[in-house]
């Protein structure tokens, strides 16, 4: 019993305990063959909650040394800009390194995008630190991590919710107006340190921003030189990489090296005791796992940002998300990427670390660096937590501007040009969103200007998707139903209407206004009968229903047969729940048919006998015989 190899050469018997043979040479008993079908149903479950265990299958060699690559060439960028990113907090740079390390990790094993790097983002942190304006200086990083706590705990709730799919709804107009906004934020807030300037605490970034340029002349000359010399350097590198790319040779990180030259000169020149102000000392560690410090007044000062962060960070990843999925193909589950937003935050709030999300610039680093699974998100992580250890005390010397000309540089890299100009001139509702929420986040704040672009894409899309299209429709000569065109002789007996749209409560003005038209024809032409016809009527709520409930009765009350033709499976429920199904009868409530505009034909039959001969002298039901008029087929 129990043989080392199953070889399945058909249907296997159920028979508990009975051996059975699988082709000719495997012999095993059924509870075994049981307990493997288990054992793989809980593997897929696994794999389905932990993308980065399915991603192993059919891993090999190739593979890993595809990840490897990437995942080193990811650490190079993230190294400089985790710690950038928490200076743009206000915190120590090691944070950056630890929320590098922990939420890069954590975010690939569970993110349904092979390529997609969680960790600190530009965005995020400028939200965060929008968010602690309120915090005393002291209390920033507590606040922080509690913040990431909280994020992370409402996102997964989104999760579990199974709300992620909503995010669909949510024009891309905004994200692109918010990437704006960000990117102009981030240069305005850091090109004064880039410069050597230090404005007041507390005031507004443009105020603070306009203040320290207006004294530029008054700056450190040698941290001016180290910021554009890290920029100068930074594009070197970036030009000579599209040299080395043209023939076929590794990428070189561009980031790094100019970390490394700036600091290697404010050693070699001793440019600390010429008032060039550097990172200072890094703990030569790891993040130990604490619990966050969770003050529930702080709690509630921070519930808001929260939300904001926490929406704006699925935005952000979700959208990066896709724009990698269009490229490689693969598919992506909404909730699953919440979840994998969600668990990554958490899980960095017991590892000190503050809010972060899908990071656009080394997403793209990893994707060309060629990655092939989550893996390169883990083996980066990993890089980063060795950088941390071996290197720290190194960073001690590299100098702030020389961070500022990194985000400067990053910020720039982060418009997308052509997608830009390509919403500005598509759509004025697009152009309008994009500069309402680039604006938006420079003059209000960067985590209120993804929600005022949200309510602004709503506020113009509502509108469009409440609108009622009534078409009257006429019976031709030539066998016809067809929308009336001008000159088209009308029944005075019978009148015919297509209606069409989305009968939820926005569009209850629209419908009633369109109701009331039609009973004025009816007041001013004596019609005996009325077809609605009504298959293009979508999602019907109460208010609408309301409407049509009482239309029915004001038509029944003049005396005029009502007949609603084509009328679908939800709208049906919905007149039957609300008895207009039961006061028009079964007669008059004609269902959809399986062929479009045959329910029509019906309705003008069922019409035409109750009219029998009191049709109007030009009706075309009137110009054949009897036999002519049964066998009248009407063409659409």
């Amino acid at each position: 019993m129990g043989a080392t190899e199953i070889k399945f050469a058909g249907r296997v018997p159920g028979f508990v305990g009975e051996d059975v043979k699988l082709g000719k040479r495997t012999v095993v008993n059924t509870v075994h063959l049981r307990a493997l079908g288990i054992g793989r149903r809980a593997g897929l479950t696994v794999e389905r909650w932990v993308p980065a265990l399915a991603s192993l299958r059919g891993y090999d060699r190739s593979a890993l040394c595809a990840d490897l690559g990437s995942g080193l060439t990811v650490a190079a960028v993230a190294v400089p800009q985790a710690m950038a990113y928490a200076m743009v907090i206000g915190l120590p740079p090691h944070y950056g390194l630890y929320t590098a390390t922990v939420m890069t990790a954590v975010g690939a094993l569970f993110d349904p995008s092979k390529l997609l790097i969680n960790g600190p983002t530009n965005a995020i942190s400028i939200a965060v630190l929008s968010a602690l304006l309120i915090v005393p200086e002291a209390e920033r990083v507590s606040a922080a991590i509690l913040l990431a706590l909280m994020v992370g705990v409402i996102q997964t709730g989104i999760t579990l919710l199974r709300l992620g799919d909503l995010t669909r709804f949510i024009s891309h107009a905004v994200i692109v107006g918010f990437t704006v906004g960000a990117a102009a934020l981030l240069i305005i807030e850091q090109i004064p340190q880039m410069f050597g300037l230090e404005g007041a605490a507390g005031e507004h970034v443009l105020v603070r921003s306009y203040r320290t340029l207006a004294g530029v002349h008054t700056g450190n000359p040698w941290e001016m030189l180290l910021g554009l010399g890290t920029v100068a350097l930074i594009l070197s590198i970036r030009r000579s990489n599209r040299w080395i790319r043209g023939r076929g040779g590794p990428r070189l990180p561009e980031l790094l090296p100019a970390l490394v030259g700036a600091g290697i000169a404010v050693s070699l020149f001793d440019l600390e005791a010429a008032g060039v102000r550097v990172i200072g000392s890094i703990p030569a560690g790891l993040p130990s796992f604490a619990v966050p410090e969770v003050l529930w007044p702080r709690v509630r000062n921070l519930a808001g940002d929260a939300m904001a962060i926490a929406l704006l960070g699925l935005l952000e990843a979700i959208a990066m998300a896709k724009a990698i999925a269009s490229k490689t193909g693969e598919s992506i589950d909404m909730n699953q990427q919440c979840l994998s937003e969600g668990l990554a935050n958490l899980a960095g709030s017991f590892f000190q670390c503050f809010p972060g999300s899908g990071s656009l610039t080394r997403s793209m680093v990893n994707r060309e660096a060629g990655a092939r699974s989550q893996w390169s998100g883990v083996i980066a992580a990993a890089a980063v937590a060795l950088t941390v250890v071996l290197f720290a005390p190194y960073a001690a010397l590299i100098p702030r501007a020389s961070l500022a000309a990194i985000l400067v540089v990053i910020a720039l890299r982060m418009i997308d040009r052509e997608e830009l100009r390509y919403y500005l001139r598509t759509t004025r509702g697009d152009a309008g969103v994009v500069a309402v929420t680039a604006v938006s986040a420079v003059v209000i704040s960067i985590e209120f200007c993804i929600l005022i672009g949200i309510f602004l894409s709503f506020v113009l899309y509502v509108p469009r998707a409440a609108r009622v299209q009534l078409t009257e429709l006429v019976l031709g000569g030539d066998r016809t139903i067809r929308p009336r065109a001008e000159g088209d002789t009308v029944c005075t007996k019978l009148l015919l209407y297509n209606l069409e749209g989305e009968l939820f409560f926005g569009a209850a003005p629209e419908l009633e206004s369109a109701l009331r038209g039609i009973e004025s024809r009816v007041d001013q032409s004596g019609v005996r009968a009325l077809i609605l016809r009504c298959r293009e009527v979508r999602n019907p709520d109460a208010s609408c229903i309301r409407l049509l409930d009482d239309f029915v009765a004001r038509v029944a009350a003049r005396g005029v047969h009502l007949l609603l033709c084509g009328v679908r499976l939800d709208l049906y429920q919905a007149l039957d729940r609300s008895g207009s199904a039961a006061r028009l009868g079964p007669e008059s409530l004609l269902r959809e048919r399986p062929k479009a505009w045959t329910g029509i034909h019906d309705a003008v039959a069922r019409a035409q006998a109750r009219l029998v001969a009191d049709l109007c002298e030009k009706c075309p039901l009137r110009q054949n015989s009897r036999e002519a008029r049964e066998s009248w087929y009407y063409m659409i």
